[in-house]
C-alpha cells in the first residue's frame, strides 16, 4: 500500500510496482552499507561483543540510564545502523533492594520487516532492502513528552537534510496499577506503574514505523512496533478479495498485505551468554473419579538444540540463567510472551512464532540476511539456520504477524497499528520488586494476618 522511498534520489517516489526497480538503484556506498552493516556509535557496542561486568560500558552519549521513580533503574548502551536503525545494547535492570545491576541482555534489534501483498505482485523486507535505519525522522519535543531527544548520526538520512537526526526519544510514562491488595485489616496496598520509553521514527515510502522500547520499574521489557502514516496511492487496484474499498462507492480496493516484524534478543543474563532456553506445555484433563473439576498438569522441555517454535494453547517459553540466582535460590529467567498476531503462511520464515538458534555473528537479519557468511550453503533466513546446532549461546528470534486489510478510517493520516511482545521476569527477584515496606516479610507462604 506504499512505496519505498522519498527524498534521497536513492528511492524514488513512484508507483508501488516500481518499488523493487527503485531498490536497484542505491548507491555504491549504500551497498557496501548493507554488505558491512556498520553502525556510528561506541566502537565497543557491538552485537557480537562478549558481555562485561560493568552495567554501561559506552561513553555518556551513547548511554540510557534512567532510574523511575520506584526505585528501579534501566541502564543500556545504544548504538545505530543502517539497517535495523537503532540497536540496544547491555541492558541491564536494577529494582529496589538488588545491590547490583542485573544484566538481561546482551543486544536487542528490528531484524526484519516482511511486507508481502495479498495480491502476489510485491514482497518487501523493509529492513534490509531499504536500509530502514536511514529512513529515521527528526522528532518534534512534542513527540517526546517529558523526555529528551537525543542526536543520532545518520549518514545516509534519506528524511532530513543534515546526516545530525534529532530522532531518539527517551522519556517515562505511567502505566497504572502496579499492583493492588486489600488486606484483611481493611487497608490497601496499592502503586502506580512507570516506564521507561526508548522509541524512534523511522519512514520507508508512506508507512512511517514507530520502534518502541519499553522498560517497566516491575522488570518487564515491552517491545513494539507501530505502523502509521499514509496509505499508497499507488495500491488501489486489487480486487474483492484481495483488497478493501476505500473512498465513495466500491471502485479503488487497497490492497491489503502483511507486516511479518522479526526481533533478535542476545540474552546475557547475569553477564553470561552460556542461558538455557526451557518450554512449558500445559494440558488440562477432564475431572477425575472423585474430584470436583478438571485437572492442568505442565510439563517442561529443555530446548537443547536450534528449534523452530509455535505459540500454541497454554505454551510458554524462557530464557534461564546459568549464572545467578535470586535470594530465594532460584534461578533468574526471563519469560518470553509472544503478544497477539497473525502467522503468515506463505514463506517458510515466517511460519513459526519463535526460534531459537545458536549464535552465529553473522546471523542478524530474520530474512534476506545480507551479510557474507562465507560459504553459499548458509542460508539467508532464520528457517535455515535451524539445523540442529547444540545451544550453547541461544539467541531468540520472534515473529509476530499483522494482516492489514484497510479501512476507511486508515485515511488520512493513518490511526497507528501496533504489534509487538513482552519479556515478563520469572524469578529474577525473590519478590515482587515493588513491595511495600509492610509486605517485605510475606516471602512466601502469606501469613493468615495479612
Amino acid at each position: 500500500m506504499r512505496v519505498k522511498s522519498v527524498n534521497s534520489g536513492l528511492r524514488p517516489r513512484g508507483a508501488g510496482r516500481a518499488r523493487q526497480a527503485a531498490a536497484l538503484g542505491l548507491s555504491v556506498a549504500a551497498l557496501a552499507a548493507a554488505a558491512s552493516a556498520g553502525g556510528t556509535g561506541p566502537a565497543a557496542a557491538r552485537p557480537e561483543a562478549a558481555p562485561a561486568a560493568a552495567a554501561a560500558e559506552c561513553s555518556a552519549a551513547y548511554r540510557i540510564q534512567q532510574k523511575l521513580t520506584s526505585g528501579t533503574t534501566w541502564r543500556m548502551c545504544w548504538r545505530h545502523e543502517a539497517k535495523s536503525g537503532i540497536v540496544l545494547e547491555k541492558i541491564s535492570y536494577q529494582p529496589p533492594g538488588e545491590s547490583r545491576p542485573i544484566r538481561v541482555l546482551n543486544s536487542a534489534r528490528i531484524a526484519q520487516i516482511h511486507v508481502p501483498y495479498d495480491d502476489g505482485k510485491n514482497e518487501y523486507n523493509d529492513i534490509t532492502d531499504f536500509n530502514f535505519g536511514n529512513g529515521m525522522v527528526n522528532l518534534a519535543p512534542a513527540e517526546c513528552p517529558g523526555g529528551t531527544v537525543k542526536t543520532v548520526k545518520v549518514p545516509e538520512a534519506y528524511n532530513s537534510g543534515t546526516p545530525n537526526v534529532k530522532g531518539l526519544c527517551t522519556t517515562t510514562r505511567a502505566h497504572g496499577h502496579a499492583y493492588r491488595m486489600q488486606a484483611d485489616s481493611g487497608g490497601v496496598h496499592q502503586a502506580q506503574g512507570k516506564d521507561l520509553l526508548v522509541y524512534s521514527v523511522n519512514k520507508v515510502g508512506w508507512y512511517e514505523y514507530i520502534t518502541e522500547w519499553r522498560f517497566s520499574d516491575d522488570g518487564t521489557i515491552g517491545m513494539n512496533v507501530g505502523a502509521t502514516g499514509s496509505l499508497s496511492p499507488f495500491d488501489y487496484d486489487a480486487g474483492d478479495g484481495r483488497g478493501w474499498p476505500l473512498g465513495k462507492g466500491a471502485k479503488a480496493y487497497a490492497t491489503s498485505h502483511s507486516h511479518n516484524v522479526f526481533w533478535r534478543l542476545d540474552f546475557g543474563l547475569d553477564g553470561s551468554s552460556k542461558t538455557k532456553v526451557e518450554q512449558y506445555d500445559t494440558k488440562v484433563s477432564p475431572p477425575a473419579s472423585g474430584r470436583p473439576g478438571p485437572a492442568g498438569r505442565t510439563t517442561r522441555t529443555a530446548v537443547t538444540k536450534e528449534r523452530a517454535g509455535d505459540a500454541a494453547n497454554m505454551r510458554w517459553w524462557r530464557v534461564v540463567s546459568t549464572a545467578g540466582k535470586n535470594k530465594d535460590g532460584h534461578p533468574r529467567s526471563y519469560e518470553i510472551v509472544t503478544g497477539a498476531g497473525t502467522t503468515y503462511p506463505g514463506r517458510a520464515f515466517t511460519r513459526h512464532d519463535v526460534y531459537f538458534t545458536q549464535y552465529d555473528p553473522c546471523e542478524q537479519y530474520a530474512s534476506n540476511n545480507v551479510r557474507d557468511c562465507g560459504s553459499p550453503r548458509h542460508g539467508t533466513s532464520v528457517d535455515t539456520w535451524v539445523n540442529g546446532q547444540t545451544l550453547t549461546h541461544p539467541v531468540a528470534w520472534v515473529n509476530v504477524g499483522f494482516h492489514h486489510v484497510a479501512r476507511d478510517e486508515d485515511q488520512q493520516p493513518m490511526p497507528v497499528h501496533w504489534q509487538g511482545f513482552s519479556l515478563a521476569p520469572r524469578d529474577v527477584t525473590a519478590m515482587n520488586p515493588l513491595t511495600p515496606r509492610a509486605l517485605a516479610s510475606q516471602n512466601g507462604r502469606p501469613d493468615s494476618g495479612g
